[in-house]
């Protein structure tokens, strides 16, 4: 019999410190994102800091295609929804948009000013403003606390109206945080104001999924547990509520590179994310 426990809850969900080189993120995204940004307002083919709400951080940028877009892209970021902006992102764009897809990456008001429930209606705002910009199927995709938001919009208690609901064909979680409940032991965000509460009601993995939802949870095979475990155990619990589901474990990837492939048009988390089947 093998027994597993958690005793120590900072480490469980601390990355950079468990990452040989950690320290080079966030750091490590910031050029290549400006270069992207640059190269694509060079071609006209960026819109930046689009309004989609009253508070200063309700912004988000748009990346085209050549050509009419075959559909819409979003993509939330992570960093605990208390840090980090779009602007560390817009490479990943470079994938997708290879493709023939709009991009669309929005930043949001980060904890504690507000709680992750607003943060959650943010989203949803953002996707509302981007669905009237571009037309056809939309795919969602998140990285870590973004994992989270993405998975919140195909929820049964989803904010977004049906209209908007109705073209998402894709979700795609990358480290995504589903149960809050354990965040409540994490003291380093204690000044989240997450309580028992909010995380019963802002936990996917607690929450059913609406009908005829699409579920990719994808993870670095090098992450920490927690972030696996978290992984596997929405795809699991969503297969027995009727959602199409799928769990995948990138092999060597750690929470920072793991999102390396939506850069990549030919990559396999590029590729999944886009599927429509």
């Amino acid at each position: 019999m093998i027994v597993h426990q958690i005793s120590d809850w900072n480490d469980a969900y601390a990355n950079g410190v468990n990452i040989p080189g950690g320290e080079r993120w966030p750091a490590a995204w910031v050029q290549p994102a400006q270069a992207f940004r640059d190269e694509l307002q060079r071609r006209g083919r960026a819109t930046l800091d689009i309004i989609y709400g009253e508070r200063p951080r309700n912004r988000f940028d748009l990346f085209l295609p050549e050509g009419t877009p075959s559909g819409l892209v979003v993509f939330v970021h992570g960093g605990f929804w208390r840090a980090l902006d779009k602007s560390f992102w817009s490479h990943l764009a470079r994938g997708a948009v290879d493709r023939g897809y709009a991009v669309a990456m929005p930043s949001y008001t980060l904890c504690p000013e507000v709680r992750v429930s607003d943060i959650t209606r943010e989203i949803a705002a953002a996707i509302e403003r981007m669905s009237q910009m571009i037309e056809g199927p939309i795919f969602l995709t998140g990285h870590s606390a973004g994992g989270h938001l993405v998975s919140r919009m195909i929820s049964a208690t989803s904010p977004l109206p049906d209209s908007i609901r109705s073209r998402i064909r894709h979700v795609v979680s990358i480290s995504g945080l589903h149960d809050l409940r354990p965040l409540l032991k994490v003291t380093i965000y204690a000044d989240m104001q997450i309580d028992a509460a909010e995380a019963q009601t802002e936990s996917p993995a607690l929450l059913e999924p609406l009908p005829a939802s699409r579920l990719t949870c994808w993870v670095g095979g090098a992450e920490r547990p927690e972030f696996i475990r978290q992984n596997a155990l929405l795809a699991n619990i969503w297969t027995g509520l009727g959602a199409r589901t799928c769990a995948i474990e990138e092999p060597g990837r750690h929470h920072f590179n793991v999102i390396d492939g939506l850069a990549d048009p030919r990559h396999p988390l590029l590729r999944t994310l886009l599927s429509d089947i």
